[in-house]
């Protein structure tokens, strides 16, 4: 079918088959390539939905005030040693880990994919880890800390170099020319956006948010812990959006979806989860500050189980319980005067600040 548009002394005709086979032809990966980037007509609906959320989520670390932390900081009475180190670590592994995920998701992830809707909502994703990177900046800076100190951690304290480790080798394998035709090599695309979606981002990042946020509750490190919340909305989006990428893959490439295939990516869970686990162990090496170990060891456990079953996998801890409800209610940040009114250039965003479910958490 085709359809025609005269103008003056000039017609235009349109083919509109050519146009909706072309619709037709869209695809996570293999979609036909063109020399343009044009999102419309929308075939992944959802990654645009989710664009348009993470975009009125906009946030800016230096509207967050730092005072009371500087203060809080320096004084030893208020806060104790072991407080501080949980700062410490937090700072140093998430200085290096928000870089990892914008890097694997602009040079891996984004060159892959074909659709142009994922394409932007992966580049949105990438800028979001910038923010939460220069968020990081801000927290060293305001505290003055030693950068080098922070460098120091990816290599000295096994625990973040090891969990590092584990989500670089899986971005290594996909930075070389690929057949993506193969099923092999979309096993491995698809295991890599499923470790940094649900591994890293969505299960690896948890026990400690779960640990500055403990000490927000109890009115400490307050820039800090708002920071930390804002990037935890954030994640729930991310967790979210490579969820659905990787659910869309396996659906239009069903020969990967193998038991074979199901029981690597719960092994390699599993192996995460283990990870995660040494590194609270060293972010909080015994019982302090209010905060017990074996909770946020029990919560990681259900956190994964909710992250396979998101994706269709058989769970690996059947029956956890969430040990740690309040951090779902600390994610409700709506309640909340929007720390961006009062300024000149309002954002105009609180209306739109989307908050993770329960489920979620």
């Amino acid at each position: 079918m085709q359809k025609s548009f005269t103008v003056g002394t000039k017609t235009f005709v349109l083919d509109e088959a050519k146009a909706e086979a072309a619709f037709a032809a869209k695809k996570v990966i293999n979609c036909r390539q063109v020399p343009y980037f044009n999102i419309l007509p929308l075939k992944y609906q959802w990654a645009y939905d989710l664009y348009k959320t993470m975009k009125a989520n906009h946030w800016e670390p230096e509207d967050i005030p730092m005072g009371k932390d500087i203060e809080q900081w320096r004084d030893t009475k208020t806060v104790s040693d072991s407080e501080r180190w949980i700062i410490r670590m937090g700072i140093g592994y998430f200085s290096a880990a928000e870089g990892i995920v914008g890097d694997n998701i602009q040079h891996v992830v984004r060159e892959l994919v074909t659709a142009p809707e994922l394409k932007l909502v992966l580049g949105r994703h990438a800028h979001e880890e910038n923010i939460h990177a220069d968020s990081l900046l801000y927290m060293i800076s305001s505290l003055g800390i030693n950068p080098h100190e922070c460098e120091a951690m990816f290599e000295d304290i096994k625990s973040i170099e090891k969990k590092n480790e584990f989500v670089n080798k899986v971005s290594r394998d996909l930075r070389r020319d690929l057949d993506l035709t193969l099923p092999e090599n979309k096993r491995l695309l698809a295991k890599n956006i499923f470790v940094f979606g649900q591994c890293m981002e969505g299960t690896q990042f948890y026990g400690l948010f779960g640990m500055v946020l403990s000490l927000y509750r109890q009115n400490k490190f307050p820039g800090i812990g708002q920071m930390f919340r804002y990037t935890l909305r954030d994640e729930s989006n991310h967790i979210e959006l490579f969820r659905n990428l990787f659910m869309d893959l396996v659906e239009e490439n069903r020969e990967i979806w193998t038991p074979a295939f199901k029981d690597e990516l719960r092994q390699t869970m599993a192996e995460g989860i283990q990870l995660e686990k040494d590194f609270i162990r060293d972010c909080l090496p015994v019982n302090a500050v209010g905060l017990a170990i074996d909770e946020f060891l029990t919560y990681i456990d259900y956190i994964a189980d909710r992250r396979l079953e998101g994706c269709g996998l058989a769970l690996l801890n059947p029956g956890v319980k969430n040990p740690l409800p309040w951090l779902a209610e600390m994610m409700d940040i709506k309640k909340e005067q929007n720390f961006f009114e009062g300024r000149v250039t309002e954002y105009q965003k609180s209306s739109a600040l989307k908050v993770a479910s329960d489920d979620e958490l």
